[in-house]
């Protein structure tokens, strides 16, 4: 079920891409509002009522998310440039600021 959701979101993404490009009246910045941002917001992560980092946060205890941070930090930055290139980095430091901010709330 959810796979075809998912190639389905994908379907129509593509086909509003290859349209938007036939039609020179779209800007960029149309083009844009309406391309997925895989960073900072996942269209598969959303589908819940709370973000799924939300609930990972909630039911790891502090160490086990910050490993979890850490983890992910890792791994995007291990494979960035053979897989993903700016956008794995691009996520590497969203990790980053999820680990920042859990210090700075630690702190005080």
């Amino acid at each position: 079920m959810i796979n075809s959701q998912w190639k389905k979101l994908i379907a129509e993404e593509k086909a509003f891409k290859e349209s938007a490009m036939r039609d020179h009246e779209f800007s960029n910045e149309v083009l844009a509002e309406h391309t997925p941002d895989n960073v900072n917001n996942p269209a598969h992560y959303g589908k819940g009522s709370i973000e799924c980092i939300d609930y990972i946060e909630d039911f790891l205890t502090t160490e086990e998310y910050i490993g979890y941070l850490r983890g992910n930090i890792a791994k995007y930055l291990h494979r960035w440039r053979y897989k993903n290139k700016q956008e794995d980095l691009l996520k590497s430091q969203w990790y980053l600021g999820r680990l920042i901010k859990l210090q700075e709330k630690e702190e005080t």
